[in-house]
């Protein structure tokens, strides 16, 4: 049986779950209150920080999904993304509209990778 690795396991959920060589991240949010361009690169920093862990980075990214409190944003967020996915190691992406956890979080962003 194949090992499951858990990152940062608190009681309620793990920060990453690593299996069978694929990376599953939590999704990760900015510093609630900030503009949603600090927020995101708050979030994708932590992102790095999680796949570093597991052993990959982010050009072994497979999919992401990015929820936004308001598509509004999208431009916004897209600017940072756009600056932070490496070049030729695009993932598959969804981005979707969806109240968040907290009213003072305006984006939030959920990867996959591979090992």
């Amino acid at each position: 049986m194949a090992e499951i690795k858990r990152i940062e396991c608190g009681p309620r959920m793990s920060m990453g779950v690593v299996h069978n060589g694929v990376v599953w991240l939590a999704g990760q949010v900015g510093t609630p209150g900030d503009s949603v361009a600090e927020q995101t690169r708050t979030a994708l920093a932590e992102v790095d920080r999680l796949l570093a862990e597991a052993g990959t980075d982010r050009t072994r990214i497979l999919s992401a999904q990015v929820w936004l409190a308001d598509m509004a944003d999208f431009a916004e967020m897209n600017a940072v993304w756009d600056a932070w996915v490496p070049q030729g190691h695009c993932p598959a992406r969804a981005t979707g509209e969806s109240r968040l956890a907290s009213p003072d979080y305006r984006v939030e962003v959920i990867v996959t990778a591979a090992l």
